[in-house]
């Protein structure tokens, strides 16, 4: 593919850092090798020496003197080099990209940062971005700056509309507008609906996107966090990719913990090596101590363990979701109406008797001790109405999640009440 038709303008302009491109020479270094290049900090003078991390089974990690140097000092863009390739490992394993051989993977600062770099790098303001409705808001705030032309595409239980696809892309080619280069999308347990897309679905959207030359920024955040027990689960847009236009964000917020900051980005070699410029001239590399604990935690773990682990997590959110939807049930039945979520850890409401449920969640929700995201947050044009709300169990317990569909229960109640007078 040529690549040069999706860049910005100002990553057109961007140029590496000549020495943070000459830290690749300390990844093998020789014994004799002098270093006198870049401005690295003593480690001698570092006042961190050693680290235990007791683990939830009882078990520790032991972060000797080298690891806790190499962590604590500035180390390469595109990651720590033993995690870099435990995580190509894990990637050639769960998703066996068919253009491996011309693929990269880059270590982000969580997967936000790596979907902030990537969209900068493919759009210029006013160009013309594909979204799912209702999409992750935090995408839409990272959009907005650009002022982007939007084809919006409608979803339902099984996600993103391939007819809705086909339609939008259609309009903005009859329309005359800015061509659409990129479709963001969520394919497993989307944030906010909980939906995830079948295998059919995903090859027919692929399609759409080769035959419309669209690159796909792929966010799947909640791969793990998959409800059905159906084995293989449904291949990746990565796995599909034979063109070369999937940029695939995986993170460890999830499945090890939100603080670590520690996401990766898979994707062609010519668009990471753009990224890369981009966090040369940002962050200067990953947060290297948090990435040294992650690469220990999967050495030690190895598959077994981590197989492990994952299987708990899902045994864990899967127990909640039902008790979610048992709470909902009981209190909410002919007020709300939801979808069973086949994974991720969030439950999206409609109020068919409501016009918008931004008044009611921001202004008086609180008074009635329960807190819900509005609708509205995860729609391109956020001024409109929006008879949706979002919920999260992921940590809430039993009895809160009991109290808290009572207490919305009788918010939607009053609320209803309150528009009827009006």
């Amino acid at each position: 593919m040529d690549y040069s038709k999706f860049i910005s303008k100002m990553s057109s302009n961007r140029k590496p850092s000549g020495i943070s491109e000459m830290r690749k020479y300390l990844a093998e270094p020789s014994p004799s090798l002098v270093w006198l290049a870049s401005g690295m900090p003593n480690p001698q003078l570092f006042p961190f020496r050693e680290a235990t991390v007791r683990l939830s089974d009882g078990s520790v990690l032991e972060l000797g003197g080298d690891l806790m140097a190499t962590g604590l000092q500035y180390g390469p863009t595109p990651g720590y080099i033993p995690l870099v390739q435990q995580l190509k490992d894990m990637t050639l394993r769960n998703h066996s990209p068919p253009r491996w051989g011309e693929s990269d993977l880059l270590v982000t600062v969580g997967c936000q940062d790596g979907l902030a770099k990537a969209l900068e790098m493919l759009l210029d303001p006013e160009d013309c971005v594909v979204v799912q409705e209702p999409c992750y808001s935090d995408v839409l705030c990272i959009l907005a700056p650009l002022t982007p032309k939007f084809v919006v595409v409608s979803a339902d239980e099984r996600g993103m509309c391939p007819l809705s696809l086909r339609k939008g892309l259609e309009r903005a080619a009859q329309d005359g507008g800015p061509v659409p280069k990129v479709m963001y999308l969520v394919p497993n347990a989307c944030n906010p609906t909980g939906t995830t897309m079948d295998e059919a679905r995903r090859r027919e959207i692929y399609s759409i996107a080769s035959e419309y030359d669209l690159i796909i920024l792929e966010d799947d955040p909640y791969y793990f966090l998959q409800y059905d027990d159906q084995e293989p689960l449904p291949p990746s847009f990565l796995r599909l990719d034979t063109d070369g236009r999937v940029l695939r964000f995986d993170s460890f917020s999830k499945i090890f913990s939100a603080g670590l900051r520690v996401g990766y980005v898979t994707g062609p070699t010519p668009l990471l090596e753009r990224m890369t410029w981009h966090m040369q001239a940002s962050v200067l590399c990953p947060p290297g101590i948090t990435q040294v604990m992650v690469s220990e935690l999967l050495r030690k773990w190895g598959d077994e363990g981590f197989n492990k682990h994952i299987a708990k997590l899902r045994e864990f959110y899967r127990a909640q979701r039902d008790t979610m939807l048992q709470a909902a049930e009981k209190h909410l039945a002919g007020l709300c109406e939801w979808t069973v979520p086949k994974g991720g850890i969030f439950l999206w409401f409609k109020v068919p008797g409501l016009r918008d449920t931004t008044p009611m969640l921001l202004e008086r929700a609180v008074t009635r001790d329960v807190v819900l995201v509005p609708g509205r947050d995860f729609m391109v044009e956020e001024k409109k109405p929006c008879q949706y709300m979002r919920a999260a169990y992921s940590c809430a317990t039993p009895e809160q999640m009991m109290e808290g569909m009572r207490n919305l229960a009788r918010l939607v109640r009053e609320e209803l009440a309150l528009q009827k007078e009006s």
